[in-house]
């Protein structure tokens, strides 16, 4: 039987500290559901002192969690620990993750400190949370870069003072696989009482080793691992959660694996990089949409002949259905509602009969309507905003003023504008520029097709700034004009 391995989710705390794609609460409940249907053992819901935002979104999810572990990370202060315990109240299962970092360069540079008088602060903030709960993390920040003799004597100090679950973080991505392996080995070795705490890792991806730390970790006695969706994370990222997982359901000689039903990770995958605007790129691991693409003819032919030649995986395992009905013009209303039954969406039979509707147009647009377009048709509903287009006009060509006609509605009020620009995009936005009156500055324009051809939907990632905040937008169509004002107006929504 094999050993069991914890899964501990960071993806709404570490992997929501990517500038720009913060959550709001209610899309944090739709990924914490995602997860605890993923089977994940703890869900970090936030840093309750940092933002009253993120104190009601683990509020709120402590609510509506009933299988995993809610966690609220803390650092090593009273007064962060009580507010932490505070947002926790209505966790049915309730852990608390607090520490301080043991590196030299923190204890002197960050903390002006020295090691005694930082492992008397380990000790004491362990305490202090083992008084609110039983569950107690304790994380040494920058781990990897800290002495193994001195990181030892913390790690056995805070397991005497209570500690649960002790976190080793690679905090900036700077050990290699066989570096961070040693440093856990070293602690298991060293550390007396090791066994009564989970040993855990937590990599980051700067130079792209975070899930061979991770498993290098866990061969050498971790039993918890710090990962998030799509390895999302500030900087270079986080471990991935599917590229750790997969990677033990198919090296089933180590003995390891996880509670994860993996046939929820490709679904959960495309939730979090729409709710937090950040495409997926083509070959990402496991998950990327050439993951189990093969042009190669040799490739093609070996895969043809027996799926194992070339393919480690069978795309079924995480949930994709190589097998799904195709979608067109022809398609009716049950092919429709399978579909999205597969990718987890469950609609009204009002809201299904809207849906078709849209869905009809873009059938007529393309040849195939693929999931990537029923996503983006499930995106563009909900709620009223504060800004909608109503029609726009563009004209475009070689060597003729690029000219666009602009019809709004701001807050119930039908306005209009003509612009130029030096091409139908920035004719757009000008139009809308001139209609709202607001300063807005774009700083970063991404388009991304979805499939291939001249009939794709693209999607655009857009980042405007106003008022020295940046904000993100997002919108598909097969029009890209049409596309980039979608993305301009839902970042102008944000702050309207």
């Amino acid at each position: 039987m094999s050993e069991r391995l914890f899964i501990f989710d960071t993806t709404l705390r570490d992997g929501e500290q990517v500038p720009g794609c913060q959550l709001t609460t209610i899309e944090k409940l739709e990924v914490a559901k995602s997860l605890e249907a993923l089977g994940v053992d703890v869900i970090e819901a936030g840093f309750p002192i940092s933002s009253p935002g993120d104190f009601k979104s683990v509020e709120e999810i402590s609510k509506v969690v009933t299988s995993p572990i809610v966690c609220a990370l803390t650092r090593g202060i009273e007064k962060d620990i009580d507010v932490a315990y505070e947002a926790l109240h209505f966790a049915k299962r309730k852990r608390i993750h607090t520490g301080i970092g043991t590196s030299d360069l923190h204890i002197r540079y960050k903390f002006n400190s020295n090691r005694e008088e930082i492992l008397e602060r380990a000790i004491a903030a362990t305490k202090y949370a083992k008084k609110y709960v039983e569950d107690v993390e304790f994380y040494c920040e920058d781990a990897g870069r800290t002495d193994n003799e001195y990181l030892a004597r913390v790690v056995e100090a805070v397991i005497k003072a209570g500690a649960t679950v002790v976190n080793i973080p690679d905090t900036t991505g700077y050990c290699l696989p066989d570096e961070f392996g040693a440093k856990i080995k070293y602690l298991f070795d060293h550390v007396d009482g090791i066994h009564k705490a989970v040993i855990s890792t937590h990599c980051h991806n700067d130079l792209g080793m975070a899930t061979a730390n991770t498993l290098a970790g866990v061969m050498n006695g971790a039993r918890q691992v710090e990962v998030t969706i799509n390895g999302v994370g500030e900087r270079a990222g986080n471990t991935a959660l599917e590229e750790v997982v997969m990677a033990l359901r198919c090296r089933k000689e180590l003995n390891i694996d996880t509670a994860i039903d993996t046939k929820h990770i490709y679904h959960t995958s495309r939730i979090v990089s729409n709710l937090m605007n950040m495409p997926i790129q083509m070959n990402k691991a496991v998950v990327g949409r050439n993951a189990f693409a093969h042009s190669s003819g040799i490739h093609q032919d070996g895969v043809l002949k027996n799926l194992r030649t070339y393919e480690i995986m069978d795309p079924k395992d995480i949930g994709i259905d190589d097998n799904m009905i195709v979608l067109t013009a022809r398609s009716g209303r049950a092919a429709l509602r399978h579909r999205l039954g597969t990718l987890g969406y469950e609609v009204t039979n009002e809201q299904l009969d809207d849906l078709y509707n849209k869905f009809l147009v873009l059938a007529d647009q393309k040849k195939e309507v693929l999931d990537d377009d029923i996503r983006m048709l499930m995106g563009k509903g909900g709620g009223e905003k504060a800004v909608e287009v109503i029609s726009l006009q563009v004209v475009s060509g070689k060597n003729i003023n690029h000219e666009a006609d602009l019809v709004l509605s701001v807050h119930g009020v039908t306005k209009e504008a003509k612009a130029f620009g030096n091409g139908p995009v920035d004719a757009a936005i000008n139009a809308l520029k001139a209609i709202l009156q607001e300063k807005m500055t774009l700083c970063e324009f991404t388009i991304q097709s979805i499939s291939k051809g001249s009939n794709d939907v693209g999607k655009v990632h857009m980042q405007v700034e106003h008022n020295g905040k940046v904000y993100f937008g997002f919108g598909a169509n097969t029009d890209i004009v049409e596309a980039s004002l979608e993305a301009y107006v839902d970042a102008v929504n944000k702050f309207m």
